[in-house]
């Protein structure tokens, strides 16, 4: 078996820590996704790349990688079954002929000497799955059933509140393979709001003197707008928090909503306009 640098691969030391694997593998999954990616070698690429997380982020099959290289699926330290007797070839060679009889059978040695249940509980592997959804903020928001494309397959997914950037959803037992699928969730760039975990961000512009006399801002929300008072004398680039208007999380609370304010300062002033300004700058 040809040997693949699965450290390689996923650009990452041979000591990268748990959550430093996961991180390469996430920005290489998405970048080579074959619904993303359409260049030649792609689709190729994007196998590696799950072959190698699939066996990095499991500490036991990276333990034996380690050791064994491409080899460590072999078993090459198995402990035999109870029931198995080890048994020599006869002079006639009668048994070494049937060895390669089966071999050319299709059969392999593990069938040979593991006959039974034993054999099929090493030979069966769990593979788990892990691929990448993208919600709108909305989406995100409300609480509901979603498609998720896995493979071949589309699956409903339930997704429960709390759902944020960087959350993870767990399929137990889902994948084609036996093992989990592990849908990691992304929010798409929003128009008006950035996301930091549970709170929003926004940006208001306002005219220069609402922001000296303080005067009220009507801020849109994810369920509604409100109406906001802002502190006398804001300055450009301050943020007003709004209390629990911002993602829900899953005890049931909701993150905040920070308003940047952005000051907009009059152009092409009229000479009444001028003169007033004038004015006040005498008055300080």
């Amino acid at each position: 078996m040809q040997y693949r640098d699965y450290y390689g691969i996923l650009g990452v030391s041979r000591d990268a820590k748990l959550e430093d694997i996961r991180k390469a593998y996430r920005k290489l999954s998405k970048k080579y996704h074959p619904d993303v990616n359409k260049e030649a070698g792609a689709e190729e690429k994007y196998k590696e790349i799950n072959e190698a997380y699939e066996v990095l982020k499991d500490p036991e099959k990276r333990k034996k990688y380690d050791k064994l290289g491409m080899n460590w699926r072999q078993g090459q330290d198995f402990t035999p079954p109870p029931e198995w007797q080890y048994s020599e070839f006869g002079d006639n060679m009668k048994n070494f002929s049937d060895f390669f009889q089966f071999v050319n059978e299709g059969i392999s040695f593990e069938d040979i000497i593991f006959p039974n249940a034993h054999h099929n509980a090493y030979r069966t592997m769990k593979h788990d799955t892990e691929v990448n959804l993208e919600l709108s903020l909305e989406d995100a928001v409300e609480a509901g059933t979603h498609t998720v494309q896995v493979g071949n397959r589309k699956l409903s997914v339930k997704f429960p509140k709390g759902i944020t950037e960087g959350s993870q959803i767990t399929l137990p037992g889902k994948s084609e393979m036996g093992g989990d699928i592990y849908i990691n969730i992304h929010i798409k760039p929003h128009n008006t709001f950035k996301v930091d975990k549970y709170d929003l961000t926004c940006e208001m512009h306002v005219p220069v003197y609402d922001a000296v006399l303080g005067n009220d801002i009507t801020v849109k929300t994810l369920n509604g707008e409100v109406e906001v008072k802002m502190p006398a004398g804001i300055q450009d680039g301050q943020r007003i928090c709004i209390r629990g208007r911002g993602m829900p999380k899953r005890d049931g609370t909701q993150g905040d909503i920070y308003v940047r304010i952005k000051i907009d300062i009059p152009k092409g002033l009229t000479d009444e306009q001028r003169k007033l300004w004038e004015k006040l700058s005498k008055l300080g």
